[in-house]
This record gives C-alpha cells, structure tokens and sequence, in this order.
C-alpha cells in the first residue's frame, strides 16, 4: 500500500507540469545549491526526480545509462523548447506537445508511468497466442521467422548473431510504437477535458500531426518487417552495406526518401561513421555489465581496499557510457532529422 501510495505521489508530481498545460518555471528549473554549485544530474526538475526514482528502482546498469542518456537528450529539447518559445517561435504549441508525449514515453518506457506494463508485443492482428519454447520474441510472426531462419542453414553463427540484433530492434521498435500509441491516446483524453472552444482548432492541428507520425510509425514496422522476412528467406546479400539495425533503419529510410544520388553517397560516409560510434557504445554497455558483475563479487570478499578500487572503475565506466550514449543518441536524433528534412516526413520516437 505505501509502495503505491509513493508511486503515485512520484507521478502526480512528474505529470503536474505535462498535464497542466504550459510548463511552468518552477517545475522545469532546477534550484542551485547554497554554495552556488548545481549538485543535481539534470537542470530541469522534474528529470531530476525521475532520475532519483530510477536510482531507488535499482535499474540494470545499462538500462539506467540508457534512461541517463534519454533523460539528457529530453533536457536538450526542452531547453532549446524554452528559447524558442521566448522568441515567439512555438506559438501553437506543436513542440510543446511533442515534449510532453516524449516525456511520458520516456516514463513508459522505464515502467515509471504508474501501469503495469501490458503494451506487451502485440499489434492489431496478433494477440492472445500461446507462449512456446523458442519464443523469444513476444511476437507469434517474428518467433516463426526466427526460428525458421535459425534452423535453415543459411546462416554463420556471426549472420545468426547480427539477424538476431535486426530481430530485437524489431521488437523494440513494436513496443515503442505501442507505447507512443497509448501515450498519444491518454493525451488526447486529456485535452477533451481541459482544452477550451476556443482553442479548437490548435488541438485539431496537434491531434492531426499526432496521428501522421503514428502512422509514418507503422508504415517503417512494416518496412523493417518485410525486411527481416526478405533477409530470412534469401539471407544477407553480399553488398549489405551495414551491420547494426539502427543503421540499416536509417539507411532505408534514406533510400526512401527525395534524396540525390550525392546526397546518398554522403550520408553513407556519415553512416559508416555513426555505425562504429554505436558498436562503441555497445562494446562500453558489456564492459559495464561485466564491471558491474566484478563489483557485485568483490563486495562479498569484504576487502574495502579491492571495492574502492573497482567501484571506482565502475563508475568511471557508467559515466562514459552514459555520456557515449547520449552522443549516439544526439547523432541518431540529428541524422533523421536530416534525413526528415531532405527527404520523406519522419518523427523519431
């Protein structure tokens, strides 16, 4: 009773400046300390209090250096939200709203939303199946396509291993969708209560712009669907010009779009670059686990010098790779934009 007492005290607070219109200074600011000095992880509050509940919640080591890195890129829109809309430049309140549904989605994503979690993977036409060894997806159609293709002999235990990341962006990218779709649903609720005549036609704009990014969503799904489905049939091609799934997302999705053949060339140079930052990355979230693992035995040796030493070393670690997550984060946020503006309308999530 106390836990969920204190849960909802978290949301009531994390939601007061989302739900109630306009964010309010006070709630977004994070005060000082005495001496002057910002002693918190975060210049806007409330991202200071989730950060502080997901300490509580004793999160993984990399699932909460992924929530640092998403809170962070979350700081960096809502600062650059507030410059903007003191030069008058957010006057429909466009990117506002979209700060306040990233912001639940963010709290959705880190099951720091106040719901037990049941946007399990599921879409329109798949649900209630029967959980089977070799289910590994949460998806009756990505579970048959993987297990077809792991059985097929097509594949090396390297193709296996870089199918099987393709497979689980795959299904990340059907919970963040289904995630956006309730976050997007709850919002609209919202506004049916608090949003008055006269601001009709600015809730219709936002409402619109909603719905078109949910279904440029589905329609990448599909894309990425199809995909996996060509790739479990035929296998990799010979001239698959990337390996990891974010980048081979991005490079569909410019393949898509208006783009010239020079800018293609380009934003492929571009890519092959984004695409070492992101094995970096996942190369400093294992060493991180590995660090965290280490720790976690040393602590039970009881020798105070030897835990000094390596939770030093873990920290050191997490740091970097929240801050390398963040920088492939920022890239990833400022490629689809690029892409977004030079070619076909897209939001990433």
């Amino acid at each position: 009773m106390m836990t969920t007492m204190s849960n909802l005290g978290l949301m009531l607070c994390l939601c007061v400046g989302v739900l109630g219109g306009r964010y309010s200074r006070e709630m977004n600011e994070q005060k000082e300390s005495v001496d002057g000095k910002n002693s918190v992880e975060f210049r806007i509050a409330k991202l200071n209090q989730v950060w502080e509940k997901a300490i509580r919640m004793q999160m993984s080591p990399v699932r909460q250096a992924e929530l640092h890195s998403d809170l962070k890129i979350q700081e960096k829109d809502e600062l650059q939200w507030k410059k903007l809309k003191a030069e008058g430049l957010d006057e429909n309140g466009e990117r506002e709203a979209k700060l306040r549904r990233n912001f639940n989605v963010i709290l959705a994503k880190y099951g720091m939303d106040g719901k037990k979690d049941t946007r399990t993977m599921e879409n329109n036409n798949l649900k209630d199946h029967d959980v089977r060894e070799g289910d590994i997806f949460d998806d009756p159609r990505l579970d048959k396509l993987w297990n077809k293709a792991k059985s097929s002999g097509k594949f090396s235990e390297d193709e296996l291993q870089s199918l099987r990341r393709e497979f689980q962006h795959h299904k990340d990218k059907i919970h963040e969708y289904n995630i956006l779709m309730d976050t997007v649903t709850r919002t609209e609720e919202i506004h049916k209560n608090v949003i008055s005549p006269l601001e009709g036609d600015v809730k219709e704009h936002v409402v619109h712009q909603k719905h078109t990014e949910l279904k440029q969503k589905m329609k990448d799904l599909n894309h990425g669907f199809e995909r996996l489905r060509k790739i479990s049939h035929e296998g990799f091609s010979d001239d698959s010009e990337f390996r990891e799934p974010r980048v081979i997302e991005l490079w569909e999705m410019a393949r898509r779009a208006n783009l010239s053949e020079d800018e293609l060339d380009s934003l492929k140079e571009e890519l092959r670059h984004f695409e070492t930052k992101v094995e970096k990355h996942q190369h400093y979230q294992e060493q991180l686990e590995l660090s965290h693992q280490k720790l976690k035995h040393v602590e039970t040796l009881g020798d105070k010098e030897h835990i000094m030493r390596n939770k030093e070393k873990y920290n050191s670690l997490a740091e970097k790779t929240r801050e390398m997550g963040y920088k492939m984060k920022k890239h990833m946020q400022d490629l689809t934009n690029k892409i977004s503006r030079d070619g076909l309308p897209h939001n990433e999530l």
